[in-house]
């Protein structure tokens, strides 16, 4: 706990430098198609640190996501045995691509926009997506409305509520890791399970 409240107080810090927003834009584009970290937590740190830039904030989170999406898409379906595989094997994800499939041909769009909402490792959907040769527009549509509803959302509590959500997020830091955290092992076990 020391090392990740030593890791929130340093990102806390990239709020007052240039590099604060490239660095929550490469987090979002690398998460959505290989990178195990959410740029969640990054979001939310620079979003307190300047509550009123929270949308904007938001807009370069949802951006690079979206644009990672379309790279972990180009990878599940012109380099999924090179590069995609090692990927979904490393998220153990293989017993679950036929399960996407499935369930790619039963909702589609509405696949996608699922897991561009929840915690549910993102970058196994968009290399699926590929994979499975899923509707391009469709699925960059979903993943435009999930990703921005998932950090918009973020962006309009902390613009709304900002020190008072800071302070809350301050005080209990290590409960709200293990909650994260928590949500973040729940979306791996619905992979596993229910897809």
């Amino acid at each position: 706990m020391r090392l990740i409240k030593k890791l929130y107080g340093w990102v806390l810090r990239w709020a007052d430098t240039p590099y604060a927003a490239p660095a929550l834009f490469l987090l979002a584009f690398s998460e959505s198609s290989f990178f195990p970290v959410p740029p969640d937590v990054l979001l939310i740190t620079l979003a307190l640190s300047i509550p009123k830039k929270s949308f904007r904030y938001a807009f370069i989170c949802t951006a690079g996501s979206v644009i990672g999406g379309i790279l972990g898409y180009y990878i599940g379906q012109y380099g999924y045995e090179v590069i995609g595989k090692p990927i979904v094997e490393f998220y153990h994800g293989q017993q679950i691509m036929a399960g996407i499939k499935t369930k790619y041909d039963l909702y589609g769009f509405w696949g996608i926009l699922i897991a561009a909402i929840t915690p549910i490792p993102y970058k196994i959907f968009t290399i699926a997506s590929g994979v499975f040769d899923l509707n391009f527009i469709g699925f960059v549509s979903a993943s435009v409305i999930g990703r921005a509803f998932r950090f918009f959302i973020v962006a309009g509590l902390i613009w709304k509520f900002g020190p008072s959500i800071k302070n809350f997020i301050d005080k209990y830091f290590n409960l709200l890791t293990f909650v994260f955290f928590g949500l973040l092992i729940l979306g791996f076990i619905i992979l596993k399970y229910v897809l």
